[in-house]
């Protein structure tokens, strides 16, 4: 009888002692800092900020998070004519090579022109860095000012677009997606 007493009281210590361990490796997991810089996902974008006209120019950009690269990232190059962000085309990037993707485009006149690299990394985080290019000798009188901001037609997820008019220039774009043509 004192052997059945003794674990009918005993048992509960052990459990309560058993539970509690846990509560408090729980609590050390809830009360750690989690590093945000680490989880950011950065694009530093390559193509450089000058090029020639009716030259091949590459679009390039490396995805990278807590110094690694990703090579599983969704990349669009959209390209636009500064004031014509509405005539833009949107430009698909292959992955190269270590979190680097490409693109090819050709500008066939002298302007100033913007660029973002949309990306999408595989946890579904979007960034979507800005670049200038000045392509040839513009005469910056005549360029038209780019009142762009940073929001676009409506993203889906992944980065998809949802709109009829940018599967419309996807589908010019198709025909020639290397050609930009004057204003």
């Amino acid at each position: 009888m004192k052997k059945w007493l003794f674990s009918f009281v005993a048992v509960p210590f052990v459990l309560v002692g058993c539970s509690s361990g846990e509560q408090t490796d729980q609590a050390d997991l809830n009360n750690s800092e989690i590093d945000v810089a680490a989880l950011e996902v950065k694009v530093d974008i390559l193509t450089p900020e000058k090029v020639a006209v009716n030259e091949t120019v590459e679009l390039a950009a490396h995805v990278h998070q807590n110094n690694k690269n990703l090579d599983d990232a969704l990349v669009k190059f959209e390209v636009w004519e500064s004031g014509y962000r509405d005539q833009g085309q949107m430009i698909e990037g292959k992955l190269d090579a270590d979190g680097v993707y490409k693109a090819e485009t050709t500008f066939d006149h002298d302007g100033v022109f913007f660029m973002y690299a949309h990306t999408t990394a595989s946890n579904g985080m979007h960034v979507m860095p800005k670049q200038q290019l000045v392509v040839g000798n513009p005469d910056m009188s005549q360029v038209k000012e780019d009142d762009s901001d940073g929001s676009m037609v409506d993203m889906g997820e992944h980065g998809e677009h949802d709109s009829t008019d940018t599967e419309q220039h996807d589908q010019d774009s198709s025909e020639d997606s290397t050609d930009h043509s004057g204003h």
